[in-house]
């Protein structure tokens, strides 16, 4: 009797297993009907040059080979709506969505066969334009135009840099005085290099043309105020 038992047992878990494998586990049209969900988030979880060469409309980066970025960015997503996570051909993507199990979101899917299988069914692939580089100097004028500048480096596919779109424009009606101007860090490559910015959102503030305060990652209105309030007593 115990024999039937464990077998049922061993049966059943054995199911359970690939029904949640394969839950997890889309084909092309699943992964596409999953994404056109409107709660949905679409991570691209290849590196930059490779998210550059075309990349899926809307998704948001974080290059899995490196996990501090990988788990920077992804703690900016919303871990109760659903994930759809891509790679190349699927196998960072898998490996991705266990990691990300891991540090508690409740359901994420990735694309078998990754962009590969993607573009293989003709599927559309955005990718980007030609954009003349920001030089130097045109940066200098910008920081010394307004008294006081905040600078945003950033670019819509980096998870924090999405999150942190509200604070921005909250930030900009409560202190109208500062003017923010954004830098597209994906595309803009020579001003990155010259503020030597590795990552990410990085925002710098500057008074009269002149840096007064730098930091890269997420920053809440407080603080921001906070900054501006004491650097305005200089």
């Amino acid at each position: 009797m115990k024999k039937y038992f464990f077998t049922i047992v061993a049966t059943f878990c054995n199911i359970f297993g690939y029904s949640q494998q394969k839950s997890t586990s889309l084909n092309v049209e699943e992964f596409e009907a999953g994404i056109a969900k409107s709660n949905s988030q679409l991570l691209d979880v290849r590196t930059i040059k490779e998210y550059k060469k075309g990349h899926l409309k809307n998704a948001l980066q974080a290059n899995f080979n490196n996990p501090d970025e990988f788990k920077e960015r992804v703690q900016s997503l919303n871990k109760n709506n659903p994930v759809y996570v891509y790679c190349l051909s699927g196998i960072r993507s898998d490996f991705a969505i266990t990691d990300m199990q891991k540090l508690g979101f409740t359901a994420v899917f990735h694309l078998k066969g990754g962009i590969n299988a993607w573009k293989k069914q003709n599927r559309f692939v955005e990718g980007t334009t030609t954009v003349e580089q920001f030089s130097l100097q045109a940066y200098e004028a910008v920081i010394q135009k307004d008294s006081l500048v905040l600078v945003n480096f950033g670019a819509e596919w980096c998870p924090p840099c999405v999150k942190m779109e509200p604070i921005l424009e909250r930030l900009a009606k409560e202190i109208p005085a500062i003017k923010v101007f954004k830098v597209d860090g994906s595309i803009h490559l020579d001003i990155m290099k010259e503020m030597q910015i590795e990552s990410l959102p990085v925002y710098i503030l500057y008074k009269n043309g002149q840096l007064i305060w730098r930091k890269q990652g997420l920053v809440t209105v407080e603080e921001f105020k906070s900054v501006i309030e004491n650097k305005n007593k200089l």
